[in-house]
């Protein structure tokens, strides 16, 4: 019998969540408590005031070596007339952390005290110069911790330190907060464990590493069930099971309504469904619910999705049952870059990099879409468009939750524009060199002038051939930039045809470009790549509309090289390094000069500096020319334009 049902609602992202909160509280479900070994009470909460049992320290101790004496012994010693005292009667040698001997209430340093005799038995004989105080150099009892005194109080994150009171204070068993086990259910016919060399249909489940992973760091138990095929009756028993053993149920794909997407039908069975639809993107087919009096949360199966949702949903959960608020991310204010488009009646959750330009910190919108993880690992913070607006415009001041410490980001050199493989390298370099960090958006190398002219980069990578002249780039930065600014030679690189193995359709030139069974793959418009292309096509006298795929557009010789290697494309324009990567032939068609474009008025900024220091490092030049189709010969040139 189908199970298919669709049941999707659009609710906002707050009164889903207080739906789910208020059943929590209604069944019951919450802080639990339990008792650890002091020692491995690291990270966790306590669950009740904790008082100390003993003093620290519990007797008078000596806090230095020297003699214990009484202190009126010792009043009127001056250095014109000393006093003498016998050891074993008004003097008593101590270490640090001897307990002081009967009748004594002070200690005198070793420094301060002149022996008559030789020895330090019984009976010798000392000289000292000046009085002491009552317990001076003693360390009182109760010094550090009074017996039941409050040490910790309800609801305190155990630390190192904290963990050291606790055992002098004689506490070997701390009350805490047990954590809530917290288990993941993956599902899906079509996911595997993750393996080097997944076939063609085969999906790798790393969704429940990445929730789980952020679970633990918010102080739960994680455990990752096994991935289960979509088979109603096997997740109907799977879900069973785990609510037996959790305190918190995750089954992550099958909440939306498609053919094989039985989660919702699952929770109807066995428990309550709150709710079936969020109005958030990405992430709008989470689903929340309870079963046996225990939440139950099926999120999207999208990555970005998966992980968003967690992060507004799961969080609070495992936060409410440590007894603890969610902690805010701290927030920046910065200037939009490009104007973000938002339908109404959707919170939208836009990942931006972030990068401080001059005096302000930008913010330039990444990836949207829902499957590309990578958004995620480049991001720097999180743009929320709220529900009521259709988008945001560009130059609007907004703020940004910060997913990387501002000190890092303070400390990133912004690079936008033309894609180059060196990027990549040139990133690990810098920041072991000199510190910085590297931040590349591959947007074309027209794209990187107008983020120049607009205040949104350090610098722009540029390859653009002028037809005219058969240079390259100085035109196009006088004609996009409009003010001083420096070319920097990165390295001269290898342009070619990217084919398969054994180049089976014998592409050797471009006019190979417009025959019927070749499939092209392109560049996006204002990309170097793309220009060139254009160049040679007119110079064949070959029409766009007579290549197979010109409209098709990619972003980097990588993802052009990745079309290839796949299949889907015979051909394609790019780099060398590109076709090494991806272990594919190349037909080579020109050398090229890959430039950074640098305004003049950014050339004494530190990050800047510490990038032209690396274009004269041989070991990165090295490792650049490694990668296949590179001349770094004059790499650090710099043209003024």
């Amino acid at each position: 019998m189908s199970k298919r049902q669709i049941y999707l609602e659009s609710l906002p992202h707050d009164v889903a969540l207080e739906r789910l909160l208020t059943a929590l509280d209604q069944a019951g479900w919450g802080p639990q408590r339990e008792v650890v070994p002091t020692d491995k009470a690291l990270g966790r909460i306590t669950a009740a005031p904790v008082r100390a049992r003993i003093s620290a320290p519990h007797y008078n101790a000596s806090a230095v070596d020297g003699i214990a004496v009484k202190a009126s012994d010792t009043f009127g010693a001056t250095e014109t007339s000393p006093l003498t005292l016998t050891i074993g009667e008004q003097a008593h040698w101590v270490d640090t952390g001897d307990p002081l001997p009967p009748g004594c209430d002070a200690v005198i340093m070793v420094e301060h005290v002149n022996l008559l005799d030789d020895g330090h038995h019984s009976g010798a004989r000392c000289e000292i110069l000046a009085p002491v105080a009552p317990w001076q150099d003693v360390r009182q009892i109760g010094e550090d911790v009074v017996a039941t005194e409050i040490l910790l109080p309800e609801g305190h994150t155990i630390r190192p330190q904290d963990m050291g009171a606790l055992l002098a204070a004689g506490i070997l068993e701390v009350p805490v907060v047990r954590k809530p086990v917290v288990t993941f259910i993956p599902t899906g016919t079509e996911i595997v464990e993750p393996k080097a060399d997944p076939a063609p249909g085969e999906i790798i489940e790393f969704n429940s590493r990445v929730i789980l992973s952020m679970v633990s760091e918010w102080g739960g138990t994680p455990v990752r069930g096994p991935i289960v095929r979509d088979d109603y009756d096997l997740i109907r028993r799977t879900v069973r099971e785990a609510v037996a053993g959790s305190d918190i149920v995750i089954v992550n794909a099958g909440s939306s309504a498609g053919s094989e997407d039985y989660t919702v039908h699952v929770l109807k069975e066995l428990g309550q469904v709150l709710a079936h639809g969020v109005a958030i993107r990405p992430g709008k087919p989470v689903m929340l619910g309870l079963i046996d009096g225990k939440p139950f949360v099926g999120l999207p199966g999208y990555p970005v999705s998966t992980w968003l949702t967690a992060e507004l949903f799961v969080k609070p959960l495992v936060y409410r049952f440590l007894g603890q608020q969610v902690p805010r991310r701290p927030t920046v204010r910065a200037s939009l870059a490009r104007r973000v488009t938002s339908p109404m009646g959707v919170t939208e959750y836009v990942r931006v990099k972030l990068g401080r330009v001059g005096e302000r910190l930008v913010a330039t919108p990444i990836s949207r879409g829902a499957a590309v993880i990578s958004s995620l690992v480049r991001a720097d913070g999180l743009l929320v468009v709220p529900s009521g607006l259709e988008g945001i415009g560009e130059g609007s001041e907004v703020e940004v939750e910060l997913l990387r410490p501002l000190s890092e980001i303070q400390e990133t050199v912004v690079a936008i524009g033309s894609h180059d493989t060196s990027l990549d390298l040139m990133g690990s370099f810098l920041r072991r060199k000199s510190g910085f960090y590297l931040s590349s958006a591959h947007v074309g190398s027209q794209g990187g002038l107008l983020a120049l002219k607009r205040g949104e980069a350090h610098v722009a990578g540029v390859h653009l051939l002028d037809e005219a002249t058969g240079d390259y780039n100085t035109a196009y930065v006088q004609k996009y930039l409009g003010r001083p600014a420096l070319l920097v030679l990165l390295a001269r690189r290898e342009q070619g045809f990217i084919v398969p193995r054994g180049n089976p359709k014998n592409i050797t030139s471009f006019r190979d470009l417009a025959r019927p069974d070749v499939q092209y793959v392109n560049r996006q418009r204002g990309a170097g790549t793309r220009l060139l292309l254009d160049y040679h096509l007119k110079q064949e006298g070959i029409s766009p509309a007579e290549v197979q795929g010109y409209r098709w557009e990619l972003f980097t010789h990588l993802n052009v090289a990745a079309a290839v290697k796949a299949g889907d494309a015979d051909a394609g324009l790019g780099i060398r390094s590109a076709a090494q990567a991806m272990d594919l032939d190349f037909v080579p068609v020109a050398w090229e000069e890959y430039e950074l474009c640098i305004p003049a008025e950014l050339e004494e900024h530190p990050g800047v500096q510490a990038v032209l220091t690396l274009l004269r490092d041989p070991e990165f030049l090295g490792a650049v020319e490694s990668l296949g189709g590179y001349d770094c010969a004059d790499s650090g040139r710099i043209r003024r334009v």
